[in-house]
């Protein structure tokens, strides 16, 4: 196959994002079968295989993960098509709400409001903290935006697709475990942990994998706000399970260190997402891809891996 037209574009988009052949066919109103043949003609067509099988999921190949923002911002600047003179960000006065964690809102959230700032001084953004059970009811709540941690996007939401890493085990510079570079299941759970209860699922992979054992481990502290783990685990001997890119910014304002986990760590996936009913707004639109291209860009973001 020598070309590619919208429509392929578009399922690409859309099987890379919910990485299920059944569920891009529900999503673009095509029949599975439908929807195969398209994958059959991508894959031809990057001489890749996109979409890896692997029991009863699909994972993205490096080839995938490298298409997929930027198919998102070619899509995005085609729908832009049809209103982009209507819109202008300097006259627009509108109020969005946005929900993360307070990681993105310390480290993120500065250089996207500096950013709108600039572009639309009389748009105004509400921060919210995020909760991971507002993705399945995100329609019926007054947020415009989310930056998530997520396997699965649910039907009727959109998504930009941030990037991914995996986790790992942030302790102190000081701590007796900072000199072992790979520590034993034993040695961790030798140590209390901090756990981070709200914007989204980061460390259960940890304690299913210690039930398979017959371990568990003592959380000492549980708190909201990455800020505050960070003060506890720089101060003590606690240690805390977080995605590596955070873990890797915690260390240019702290004392710290990480290091890799001794059980399987499954990929941590980062979207920005919004529901069906904004889609087509010119505002939104404008609003969203700037938020998104902005976390992108920042140094404190999965993108910036090395």
């Amino acid at each position: 196959m020598d070309h590619l037209n919208l429509n392929l574009l578009r399922a690409l988009t859309v099987l890379l994002e919910v990485r299920n052949v059944t569920q891009a066919a529900v999503r673009l109103n095509l029949t599975q079968s439908a929807m195969s043949r398209q994958l059959g003609q991508l894959r031809e067509y990057f001489a890749d295989p996109l979409l890896i099988r692997e029991g009863n999921d699909y994972l993205l190949s490096a080839r995938a993960k490298e298409l997929l923002p930027r198919v998102q911002t070619i899509l995005a600047e085609v729908d832009g098509l049809k209103t982009a003179e209507g819109f202008d960000p300097t006259a627009c006065q509108r109020r969005f709400s946005f929900a993360c964690t307070d990681y993105v809102a310390q480290y993120i959230f500065p250089e996207v409001l500096q950013r709108l700032q600039q572009a639309a001084p009389n748009i105004d953004i509400i921060y919210q903290v995020w909760q991971p059970d507002w993705l399945d009811r995100l329609g019926q709540l007054p947020l415009d935006f989310v930056s998530t941690m997520t396997s699965d996007i649910p039907e009727n939401l959109h998504s930009i697709y941030l990037g991914q890493d995996h986790s790992v085990c942030l302790m102190s510079a000081e701590h007796p475990l900072a000199a072992n570079e790979q520590p034993t299941l034993k040695a961790l759970l030798e140590y209390p942990f901090v756990h981070i209860n709200s914007g989204g699922d980061k460390d259960s992979f940890f304690d299913q994998a210690l039930v398979r054992e017959g371990l568990s481990r003592r959380i000492l502290f549980e708190v909201p706000f990455f800020s505050a783990a960070f003060q506890v685990v720089a101060n003590s001997d606690a240690l805390l399970v977080l995605p590596e890119h955070i873990a890797r910014n915690a260390l240019g304002t702290l004392p710290m260190t990480y290091c890799p986990l001794p059980v399987a760590t499954p990929e941590n996936h980062y979207y920005f997402c919004w529901h069906a009913i904004h889609h087509q707004d010119p505002a939104h639109r404008w609003v969203r891809h700037c938020i998104a291209e902005q976390i992108r860009l920042s140094i404190y973001s999965p993108q910036a891996m090395p």
